[in-house]
C-alpha cells in the first residue's frame, strides 16, 4: 500500500508542477468565462439601424408598418428609379418596394434594394410583419371579425407531471432534464478522453525512456498501473474543480464589469416582464416568455428538485470515477503494448467506439429515456457512465441504478484485471509491434 501511495504521489506532483498544467488550469477558465460573456456583450452592442424608404404600390401599408429600435420605415411617392438615384445621398440604406399584386397574389412579395446589406433578422422581421398584416387584411375582406379570432387564438403550453410509486405528483421539465443530462454526459465523455489519454501517453513516455525498468524492479506491474491511473485521476479532479471555481469567479467578474450598464438599462423592463409572466397574462404569453430569459432560467433550474440533488450528484461522481477508471485501465494497457503514439491507432478505435457510440445515442436516449435502447445501454459497463447520466434527470428506478452500478463495478474489476495482464507483459516489450493476436497470448501468460 505504501508503494502504491508513493506512485500516486509521484504521478500527481510530477504533473501539477508542470508549467503546461498551471497555464491550462488558469487559461481555460478565462476562455470559458470570456466565451460565456462575450456573445451576450456583442449581442447587446449590436445596434445596426436600418432606415427603410417604402414605395407602397398597393397603398395598403402606408403608415401601417410598425417600427422597432433597429428598423424604421418612411414612406414616399417617388418612383423606384428616382429613389435609387438618390439612395446614396439620402439618409436611407434600403428601399423597399411593395408591389400592387401583393394583396391578391400568393407569390408576390416585397423587394429590397440596398446599399447596406440587411441581416437575416431584418428580412425575417419584414416578412413576418407583412405576412401578419396580409392575413388580417384578407380576413377583413371576408368580413371576419379579427378581434374574435385573436381571442380564440391561445398559446398551449404542455406541462409534465410524474406520478411516483407513492402516488404523489412530481413536476417535471423536459428541456431542463435534457440540458442536465447532456451536460453530465459531455463532462464524463471529455474527461475520460482527456485524462485517459494522459495515462496512455505517460506509460509510453516512461517505457520509451526505460524509466519503467527501474520502477518495475521495486513494485509489481499492477501496482504501477493502478498508481498511475489513480494519480492522473487526482490530477484531473484537481484541474476540474479549479476550472469550475475559477470559471464561476471570472464569469461573475466579467459579467459585473462588461454587462453592468446593459443589465442596469434592462432591469426595469425585465421586472415588468417577470410580473407579466407570473400573472400568466394569456394574451401576451407568447411575447413575454421568450424575452424573460433570466426568470425562465431560474424557473427551469428550480425543476431540478424533482430528482434529489444529492442523489444526482452522487450518481454523477460514481459514474464519473468508475467510468474513468475502467477506460484508464484500457488506455494504460494500450500504452504498454506500443512504443510510440503512432502505433496506438490500431488499438484505440475498438476501445473508444463504445464511448463514442454512447455519446452519439445520448440524443435518442433523451427522446425515449425509458425505452429499451436506453435501458440496455445504461446497463453495459462500457456505455453506462454516459447513458445512465443522460437518463438520471428524467428519473430512473432505484433497482435499475443499483444493477447498473454493480455491473459497472464488475466491469471495472474485469477490465482492470484484463488490462493488468496486458500491462504486465507489454511494459517490458520493446522493438516489436504488438498485434491483437499477440495481446491475446499475453492474457494467458503466467505470472
Amino acid at each position: 500500500m505504501r508503494k502504491l501511495f508513493l506512485i500516486i504521489q509521484r504521478e500527481y506532483f510530477s504533473r501539477v508542477k508542470k508549467k503546461s498544467f498551471i497555464i491550462m488550469t488558469l487559461l481555460a477558465p478565462v476562455l470559458l468565462g470570456g466565451i460565456s460573456v462575450l456573445p451576450v456583450w456583442l449581442a447587446m452592442q449590436e445596434h445596426t439601424e436600418h432606415k427603410i424608404q417604402v414605395i407602397d404600390q398597393s397603398g395598403a401599408f402606408v403608415d401601417q408598418l410598425p417600427n422597432n429600435p433597429q428598423i424604421s420605415f418612411s414612406y414616399t411617392d417617388q418612383s423606384l428609379e428616382q429613389a435609387k438615384k438618390a439612395l446614396y445621398k439620402s439618409p436611407y440604406d434600403i428601399i423597399m418596394v411593395i408591389p400592387r399584386e401583393i394583396l391578391n397574389s400568393t407569390k408576390a412579395g416585397p423587394i429590397l434594394y440596398y446599399r447596406s446589406q440587411p441581416g437575416i433578422s431584418t428580412e425575417q422581421y419584414i416578412s413576418n410583419t407583412l405576412e401578419n398584416m396580409l392575413f388580417d387584411y384578407r380576413l377583413q375582406g371576408d368580413s371576419i371579425d379579427i378581434s374574435k379570432l385573436d381571442k380564440a387564438r391561445r398559446h398551449v403550453a404542455v406541462s409534465t407531471i410524474k406520478v411516483n410509486e407513492t402516488g404523489k405528483d412530481e413536476k417535471t421539465n423536459t428541456s431542463t432534464n435534457m440540458a442536465i443530462g447532456y451536460a453530465f454526459a459531455l463532462i464524463i465523455y471529455l474527461m475520460i478522453f482527456l485524462y485517459g489519454a494522459q495515462v496512455m501517453r505517460g506509460v509510453i513516455e516512461e517505457k520509451s525512456n526505460r524509466i519503467i525498468e527501474l520502477m518495475i524492479s521495486s513494485v509489481k506491474p499492477f501496482q504501477l498501473m493502478l498508481g498511475k491511473i489513480l494519480g492522473v485521476a487526482l490530477v484531473g479532479l484537481t484541474q476540474f474543480l479549479a476550472w469550475i471555481i475559477l470559471t464561476v469567479i471570472i464569469s461573475g467578474a466579467l459579467s459585473g464589469v462588461v454587462l453592468k450598464d446593459a443589465i442596469a438599462d434592462k432591469a426595469k423592463h425585465e421586472a415588468q416582464m417577470e410580473k407579466a409572466y407570473k400573472d400568466d397574462l394569456t394574451a401576451n404569453l407568447d411575447k413575454v416568455k421568450p424575452m424573460n430569459t433570466r426568470y425562465e432560467a431560474l424557473q427551469l433550474l428550480a425543476q431540478i428538485d424533482r430528482v434529489d440533488k444529492n442523489e444526482l450528484l452522487g450518481c454523477f461522481a460514481f459514474y464519473f470515477l468508475f467510468g474513468y477508471l475502467l477506460y484508464a485501465g484500457l488506455f494504460a494497457a494500450i500504452g504498454s503494448a506500443v512504443d510510440n503514439d503512432a502505433d496506438t491507432q490500431q488499438f484505440m478505435l475498438p476501445v473508444t467506439i463504445p464511448l463514442i457510440f454512447s455519446f452519439v445515442i445520448s440524443f435518442a436516449v433523451m427522446s425515449e429515456p425509458d425505452g429499451m435502447m436506453a435501458r440496455v445501454f445504461s446497463m453495459i459497463p462500457l456505455t453506462s457512465p454516459i447513458v445512465m447520466m443522460v437518463r438520471m434527470p428524467f428519473g430512473v428506478s432505484a433497482w435499475e441504478v443499483a444493477v447498473s452500478m454493480l455491473l459497472l463495478l464488475a466491469g471495472f474489476f474485469f477490465f482492470t484485471w484484463l488490462a493488468g495482464k496486458i500491462y504486465r507483459t507489454g511494459i517490458l516489450m520493446y522493438g516489436k509491434k504488438a498485434s491483437w493476436k499477440e495481446l491475446g497470448k499475453w492474457l494467458f501468460y503466467k505470472s
